[in-house]
């Protein structure tokens, strides 16, 4: 378990991010809370605080190269250290691919993709001196299989996952293991305002015949974030009740 070790979460304030920072601080770990919303990220950081935990708020862009340095010298100002990276961060701007907007496709390739190799680059700086680290990359099932009208988010799932590959060859040496999470269909505040009918049908593509939940998610990152993993790097563990094997 990740007892009073260092954790850097993006998109750390909704959904899937939230459970994480609150599930890793439950097994102890200390939570460098990033988004884009300073009002947001202040909320997060007061319930993880309310629970006992060591908090902090960052408010910044992962796309910027400057914000995703400043991001892991606070972590590193407040805490001495960085022992977890969570790539959480991620948009949507769907579409099908014959009417999706330039600006569409690169937005959603920027944040989900290359803010993540971002902030991987920032805190592999950190890691390889310290010489241990685990980052921790949240893919998705599409990223492996596809999905219509989400050209933009499917590739850039699908280039995280290639991330994730060749960046734990490189920082092996260097005691860090990279791996990703990819979560299948999630029961979020997004999928709330969906119909019944619609939930149904979602559910019936699950051999589990149930939507996942967050938490089912934070567990996945909890168990990769822990000294149980070590031996496990440039896997992708797939957390979608058997929508794709």
């Amino acid at each position: 378990m990740p007892s009073e070790k260092i954790a850097v979460v993006t998109g750390a304030s909704r959904g899937i991010g939230r459970a994480i920072s609150l599930a890793l601080a439950s097994k102890g770990a200390s939570i460098v809370a990033v988004d884009i919303d300073r009002e947001v990220t202040d909320i997060v950081v007061k319930e993880l605080q309310t629970l006992g935990a060591k908090a902090i708020g960052f408010t910044g862009n992962v796309t910027v190269a400057d914000d995703a340095e400043r991001m892991i010298e606070a972590a590193v100002k407040e805490f001495g250290r960085v022992d977890i990276l969570v790539n959480n961060a991620g948009i949507t701007r769907d579409n099908i691919f014959l009417r999706m907007k330039d600006e569409d496709w690169d937005a959603v390739l920027s944040v989900n993709l290359k803010g993540a190799f971002l902030c991987s680059r920032a805190v592999a700086k950190v890691m390889t001196k310290q010489r241990s680290g685990r980052i921790i990359n949240i893919a998705s099932v599409v990223g492996q299989m596809g999905n219509a009208g989400q050209a933009n988010y499917c590739a850039s799932k699908a280039g995280l996952i290639g991330l994730t590959k060749s960046n734990a060859r490189e920082l092996a040496k260097r005691n860090i293991t990279v791996n990703a999470v990819a979560p299948g269909f999630i029961a979020t505040a997004m999928t709330d305002v969906l119909s019944d009918k619609v939930k149904e049908e979602l559910a019936s593509q699950i051999p589990l015949g149930i939507l996942g939940t967050s938490e089912d998610v934070a567990n996945a990152v909890c168990f990769l974030a822990s000294d149980a993993s070590g031996y496990i790097t440039g896997q992708v563990l797939a957390v979608n009740g058997g929508m794709y094997m």
